[in-house]
């Protein structure tokens, strides 16, 4: 068991016989009483995102998880496919569980991926990755004081938001944290 003052960011946890991967927490100790520890969670099972709010003192189960290197491979329908680098097995996750996670993957991307009980439930990648460009708009340059941008398409469809000088077939660097474009690569 750990205490829920011991939750941060990234931490995973049962709860309820639910796995919650913490997304977002905030420590608010009023004046009078106990502190309280309100968290964003996601449900690794469902993907679904839920608020909760817990006293300080409560507790929740730890568990035990295992890392393995892999290399993302292909999409079959709702299933992305990857490979272990060193016992070359090849687990899926469902888009529901990768989320937003799924338009940072391309073929080739190597990544950190979370095992619970033997199932893949969670992926952890670089904290940048880079992508293709295959559609923006031209750059116009013109009525701007400052660095303008546009919208470009990369290959694994995410959008982002590019400098005018940035072309088709350019490769940039995006930050899988926040979906920003870093630099061209």
């Amino acid at each position: 068991m750990i205490d829920v003052n011991a939750l941060r960011k990234g931490v995973t946890f049962e709860l309820d016989g639910e796995l919650y991967k913490v997304l977002d927490y905030s420590h608010n100790k009023p004046g009078r009483g106990n502190a309280t520890i309100r968290t964003k969670l996601l449900n690794l099972k469902t993907g679904a995102n839920i608020e909760r709010t817990f006293q300080s003192g409560d507790r929740v189960q730890d568990i035990r998880l295992d890392h393995h290197q892999v290399t993302f491979l292909y999409r079959d329908g709702n299933l992305y496919y990857f490979m272990d680098t060193e016992t070359y097995e090849q687990p899926a996750l469902s888009a529901d569980a990768l989320g937003e996670t799924a338009q940072f993957l391309r073929e080739g991307q190597e990544a950190k991926l979370t095992f619970y009980q033997e199932l893949p439930i969670d992926i952890e990648l670089p904290a940048a990755v880079e992508l293709k460009i295959v559609a923006a708009e031209p750059g116009v340059k013109g009525d701007t004081a400052t660095g303008a941008s546009k919208i470009a398409t990369c290959e694994t469809g995410l959008q982002v938001q590019v400098p005018l000088f940035v072309n088709i077939g350019d490769s940039i660097k995006v930050s899988t944290g926040t979906g920003e474009y870093i630099t061209r690569a």
